[in-house]
C-alpha cells in the first residue's frame, strides 16, 4: 500500500506501541493520522510530539471500540487501519468476559467497520502469546498454539477472525505477533516488561533489584520504535494475508536482563531472589525471518542502547512515572 496522500486510524493510537506507530506514520508523506483511543490505558503524555504535527489528530466524537456507531463514524474515508486497541493480559486473566467484549468483539466491529468502508489494508496487533512456551526455537510462524491463557485465546481468535474477513470479503490484512515490547512510555502492567520499571525503581532508592524465581524465565525483547516500524512495513507491504513474528530472534534471562541494567546503572547492588510468583510463560524466542523476507522489517535496536534509551527517557519524565507507578498500584 502507497502511504503517499494516505489517511490512517490508528485504533490503540495513545498506548505504548500506538503512540510510537504515529509518530513513524507521520514520518512518511501521509495526508492524515487520527487517533482512536478511549484512554483506558492510553495517555495524552504519550501524544505530545505526535500532536505538534498538524496532520494528526484525535476522533473527536470517542475512541471506544465497543461504539460500533461511533468507529463506524471515525473509518470514514479512511485508507488504512492499524489495530492495537486490546486488554491487556492481566485483565484478561482476571476480567475473561471483558476481554472477550474487547478483544473479541471489539476486534469483529474492527473488522466489520474495514469491509464497509473498503480499507485497502489493516494491520491487527496480535501477540506471541499465542505460541504460549516454546516446544521448537525459535519459533517460526508455524510454531503450534500452545497457548493456555485466555488473553492468548482473544489474539488467536482476532487472527482467525481476519483470516475469515480475508477469504469472504478480501480484505487485505497483516497480523503482527508481538514478542516482549519495551521502550520510553513503557507503564508498570506489562506482565514481562514490567520487571524492567520496578528494578530501576529499586535501584533509584539504592535497593537491590528483586528477581522472582531463579530468573531462567527468557523472553525475545524488542524496541518500541522497532515495533512501531514493524506496523508501517506491514502497512507499506503487498501482502495480501499474513502473521508475522515481531521480535529479534534472541533469548534473554530475566538474571540477563537485570545484570545489563546493573551495569548500564554502575550498580553492584546484589540480585534479591524471591520465590517465583504466578507465570504465564517461561520460555520464548522468535524466528524474525519471515517478516524480514516478507514486509522488509528488520530491527535497529539492541537490547542495551534500547536499556539507555529507556533510563534517560525515565530520567527526563520523572513525573510522568511516578504517575504510571501510581496508576500501576
Amino acid at each position: 500500500m502507497d502511504l503517499a496522500g494516505s489517511k490512517i486510524l490508528v485504533i490503540g493510537g495513545a498506548g505504548l506501541i500506538g503512540s510510537h506507530v504515529v509518530e513513524e506514520l507521520l514520518k512518511e508523506e501521509v495526508r492524515e493520522v487520527i487517533i482512536y483511543d478511549n484512554f483506558c490505558r492510553g495517555s495524552m503524555e504519550n501524544l505530545t510530539e505526535a500532536l505538534r504535527d498538524p496532520r494528526c489528530r484525535i476522533f473527536e466524537i470517542g475512541g471506544d471500540i465497543m461504539q460500533a456507531d461511533i468507529l463506524d463514524a471515525a473509518m470514514e474515508g479512511v485508507d488504512g487501519v492499524v489495530h492495537l486497541a486490546a486488554l491487556w493480559l492481566l485483565q484478561c486473566h482476571e476480567f475473561p468476559r471483558a476481554a472477550f467484549d474487547v478483544n473479541v468483539r471489539g476486534t469483529f466491529n474492527v473488522l466489520e467497520a474495514c469491509v464497509a468502508h473498503k480499507i485497502k489494508r489493516l494491520v491487527y496487533s496480535s501477540s506471541a502469546s499465542v505460541y504460549g512456551d516454546a516446544v521448537a526455537e525459535p519459533m517460526t510462524e508455524d510454531h503450534p498454539y500452545n497457548n493456555w491463557t485466555f488473553y492468548g485465546a482473544t489474539k488467536i481468535a482476532g487472527e482467525h477472525m481476519l483470516k475469515a474477513f480475508h477469504k469472504r470479503y478480501g480484505l487485505p490484512g497483516v497480523g503482527l505477533r508481538y514478542m516482549n515490547v519495551y521502550g520510553p512510555r513503557q507503564d508498570y502492567k506489562g506482565t514481562y516488561v514490567a520487571v524492567m520499571m520496578k528494578i530501576l525503581d529499586n535501584l533509584d532508592k539504592g535497593l537491590p533489584p528483586v528477581v522472582f524465581g531463579d530468573g531462567s524465565q527468557s523472553y525475545d525483547f524488542i524496541y518500541v520504535t522497532d515495533t512501531a516500524r514493524a506496523n508501517v512495513c506491514a502497512l507499506k507491504s503487498e501482502i495480501p494475508l499474513g502473521f508475522y513474528n515481531v521480535g529479534r530472534g534472541i533469548k534473554t534471562s530475566i538474571k540477563e536482563l537485570t545484570e545489563l541494567l546493573l551495569r548500564l546503572t554502575g550498580s553492584d547492588l546484589p540480585i534479591k531472589y524471591e520465590p517465583a510468583g504466578q507465570t504465564f510463560v517461561t520460555n520464548r524466542v522468535g524466528d524474525p525471518a519471515t517478516a524480514a523476507r516478507d514486509l522488509g522489517f528488520n530491527w535497529t535496536v539492541d537490547l542495551e542502547e534500547g536499556f539507555q534509551r529507556l533510563i534517560e527517557w525515565r530520567r527526563t519524565h520523572i513525573a510522568e512515572v511516578e504517575k504510571r507507578r501510581q496508576k500501576a498500584t
